[in-house]
């Protein structure tokens, strides 16, 4: 049982507010330490698929989470050169039932925060954490300038430069993919559809969907490239190199790139899973224990299903033992949906152009002929309710 134990957890992104959200619901007592000076508007665009939506359900937050976001009614792919269809997901047709949401991060941020507070968990900004020290009867975190103190049971929810990461498995030792991503935000025209739009071109691909009951337009693009990039959210380039990495695309996505004026550029990596996902009172989730390209678009919604898990082991099982069937229950699926974020990109960069239009065409008429079957190779993601464990 974790009711009524003291719980710490390093972050406030989506995992770790669910993971509060979770625990608190439970009983715990819930401590969030955020680095950042306050819980701001970062980030831009994600899709949570309907396995993120079963938890966030389970959670009570179902109806708010539809009420601020877009609901996704597909995916549709196009030739990026050209601008012709290739196929076109209708989840009404081909998942009836199933629920994908549009959100932007900050609005799924704000709604996580709100439970987590209205739960009685602490948030705690501007603090940040030097030092992780696991064991197994006690864990303890080592602030900036102050000296380690006993945190009770510690979750690293803190991304892709995880102390508690390292605490647990040393230095991470990524490698770049040779492909980099730009994201930006631009004003809707009102007419975009409901939908996640794929661009597919030679080596670069451009993914689009609306925001904020389609008042703006989320973009994500990826070029691959020799030059390296840094890895994060954080580094601002000019739109120019965007729009240059893009000119040979057709007119409705020069219309979307027009608009940008403020964009972000980071190098794509791939990161090891964790070997360790826990030692003693000290667990990892999200990004922590699994970076993943965003070509699945799931990372945020492993985050959000290892939350739930952890917290269901830890409320079964209490801090000694739980941790360890969590990192059972979870491993194998994240990394198979790692491993298959990664082949996912090459299925949209065709760089020779008759192997391009040859697998354009299989796909165009796999669509006509058995669209359900086409979209089944992801079934195994989108129908899991980690919920039920």
């Amino acid at each position: 049982m974790i009711a009524g134990q003291d719980v710490t957890i390093l972050g406030a992104g989506i995992g770790g507010l669910t993971a509060a959200v979770a625990l608190a619901r439970r009983g715990a007592r819930v401590t969030v330490l955020e680095q950042a000076p306050a819980i701001t508007e970062v980030g831009a665009g994600l899709q949570i698929s309907p396995n993120g939506v079963r938890v966030l359900e389970a959670l009570g937050l179902g109806e708010a989470a539809r009420d601020r976001a877009v609901h996704g009614h597909g995916v549709w792919l196009r030739d990026g050169v050209s601008g012709h269809e290739v196929i076109d997901f209708n989840f009404d047709k081909v998942a009836p039932g199933a629920t994908f949401l549009l959100f932007h991060r900050a609005d799924l941020i704000d709604l996580l925060a709100d439970a987590a507070r209205d739960a009685g968990v602490t948030i705690r900004c501007g603090v940040r954490v030097e030092r992780v020290i696991p064991s197994l009867t006690t864990a303890q975190v080592q602030l900036v300038g102050e000296g380690a103190q006993e945190m009770g049971f510690i979750i690293g929810a803190d991304g892709l430069r995880s102390v508690a990461h390292r605490a647990m498995n040393g230095a991470r030792d990524p490698f770049f993919t040779g492909q980099v991503a730009w994201r930006a935000t631009v004003p809707a025209t009102g007419r975009e559809p409901a939908e996640a739009t794929v661009y597919m071109g030679p080596g670069r691909h451009m993914v689009t969907y609306p925001l904020r009951g389609g008042t703006m337009v989320n973009l994500v693009a990826v070029e691959e490239r020799d030059a390296w990039a840094d890895e994060g959210w954080t580094h601002q380039d000019d739109p120019d190199n965007l729009r240059r990495a893009f000119s040979g695309f057709c007119d409705d996505a020069q219309a979307l790139l027009e608009r940008v004026d403020r964009v972000h550029l980071w190098g794509l990596f791939r990161h090891p899973v964790a070997v360790n996902w826990h030692y003693g009172h000290c667990a990892l989730l999200g990004d922590a224990a699994h970076p993943t390209l965003p070509f699945m678009a799931q990372g945020a919604v492993m985050a959000i299903e290892d939350a739930w898990v952890l917290a269901a082991c830890l409320d079964r099982d209490g801090p000694d033992a739980g941790p360890a069937r969590y990192q059972q229950l979870r491993r194998a699926r994240c990394e198979k949906i790692v491993n298959a974020a990664s082949r996912n990109a090459r299925n949209y960069h065709y760089a020779n152009p008759v192997a391009r239009r040859l697998g354009h065409e299989a796909l165009r008429v796999a669509g006509r002929l058995a669209p359900r079957q086409v979209f089944n190779r992801f079934r195994w993601i989108y129908d899991a309710d980690v919920t039920q464990i």
